[in-house]
């Protein structure tokens, strides 16, 4: 016979696990949006729309659909297998996880020097201080979000409320420069030289999928692991994208609606120069405001993400995370010093990991037909459909733009 009391504590139980799990959903979701649409994003949208106008909308448009595939595709094998991508890659095929794993590490390298970049611009914009040290600034600061107690708790608290801060201030300056909407619209689906398109397309995804992978790996270490928890990782997912969609748009709108006003953004730091010609000086500090949040946010999910990539294949890594994590956050702070190259390393970034993503995603979808990695779980054949042709339009476009990178921005 059930007692009240035994009714009570099943409640009880019940309510604490259900607040668990949306607590768990939505900080991984919100650690996927900021760090994805990090000061790489923010930059590269700004720098290609200052270039390709209102066809931008397009490669914004396009992302959505490529975030969609690549996301619902990586989270649920990582969170079903419960295993990182990199041991997922060495299940496929015993010494790829070393590849991989170093390969994407590598990544983050290219990644954090444009994350700690995008921070002392921010810096530089708020209070005038030179980006040298602005980016030893951000080093510190990273570096105390993970010498703190309990540090990953910390970074989920911060990826929710400064996320919510990032909406906000992207909003008010969206609001107070909105472009033509019709016209936008229409250029979102038909833009006027579509033959361009490809190479703004490719590297904003790719300034965006280490949100991606941050994301996945942190499902690991949260507890959403197992078929059991497919609905949760699927919520995450979805959290997520439409976290970083609503970002993505709001931010083209704001600075595009500078631009269609014939204004030309200075090209040395282009996103700010929209925020103030959209919204005055008050704009220009909500930019720095908003390009530190962004940036911060990055160097640390980047940061924890880097490392979770090696911590299982080298176990001093894994019995010192904290000890690696600062390491890494003070190598590619001294490295951005040394390089002192902020925009282009972040327009560089997106490239770089256009061009690793789909090495990444080709192994995970190999996983789905493994059940000693996923068990009896059955993908859905149109998400691995969609993954197909990411992975080759991808690895096929990437590779072949290189040169048209080169040319464009390093003045080959």
């Amino acid at each position: 016979m059930t007692t009240p009391a035994t009714t009570e504590n099943t409640s009880t139980v019940t309510s604490s696990s259900t607040s668990w799990k949306n607590k768990a959903i939505l900080s991984v979701a919100f650690l996927m949006a900021t760090t994805s649409v990090g000061p790489g994003f923010l930059t590269q949208t700004a720098v290609f729309t200052n270039i390709y106008k209102i066809d931008m909308a397009f490669p914004v448009f396009a992302s959505i659909f490529i975030t969609f595939g690549i996301v619902m595709n990586l989270w649920r094998i990582v969170g079903v297998s419960g295993l990182r991508i990199q041991d997922i890659a060495n299940k496929i095929t015993p010494g790829a996880g070393y590849f991989i794993g170093i390969l994407l590490a590598l990544g983050a390298v290219a990644f954090n020097f444009g994350n700690v970049s995008g921070a002392a611009l921010g810096i530089n914009v708020l209070t005038g201080v030179d980006t040298t040290w602005g980016a030893l600034f951000t080093g510190v600061v990273g570096c105390l979000l993970f010498v703190v107690h309990n540090a990953s708790k910390r970074m989920d608290q911060m990826a929710r409320y400064l996320g919510l801060f990032m909406i906000i201030l992207i909003a008010y300056v969206a609001m107070t420069s909105l472009p033509p909407m019709g016209e936008t619209l229409s250029a979102a689906i038909m833009p006027m030289d579509m033959g361009n398109m490809l190479l703004p397309t490719l590297t904003i995804v790719g300034g965006a999928v280490g949100g991606y992978y941050t994301g996945a790996q942190r499902l690991i270490d949260i507890g959403l692991q197992g078929k059991e928890q497919i609905g949760a990782i699927k919520c995450a997912a979805w959290a997520g994208i439409s976290i970083a969609v609503v970002i993505r748009i709001l931010l083209f709108l704001a600075v595009f609606g500078v631009i269609a006003t014939g204004a030309v953004l200075d090209t040395s730091n282009p996103a700010a120069d929209a925020f103030r010609q959209g919204a005055g000086d008050t704009g220009y500090f909500i930019f720095g405001l908003v390009l530190f949040v962004a940036s911060i946010t990055s160097v640390v999910g980047n940061s924890y993400m880097a490392i979770s990539l090696i911590k299982t294949l080298f176990p001093v890594v894994e019995r010192n995370e904290k000890t690696w994590c600062v390491g890494f956050i003070i190598l590619t702070s001294v490295g951005t010093v040394m390089m002192d190259m902020p925009i282009l390393l972040l327009m560089l970034a997106g490239l770089i990991n256009s061009l690793i993503l789909p090495i990444v995603l080709g192994f995970m979808l190999a996983a789905t037909r493994r059940k000693d990695i996923v068990g009896d779980y059955k993908h859905p054949v149109y998400l691995s459909m969609v993954g197909i042709v990411i992975v080759l339009g991808m690895a096929a476009a990437s590779f072949g733009n290189v040169g048209n990178f080169v040319s464009k921005f390093m003045g080959a």
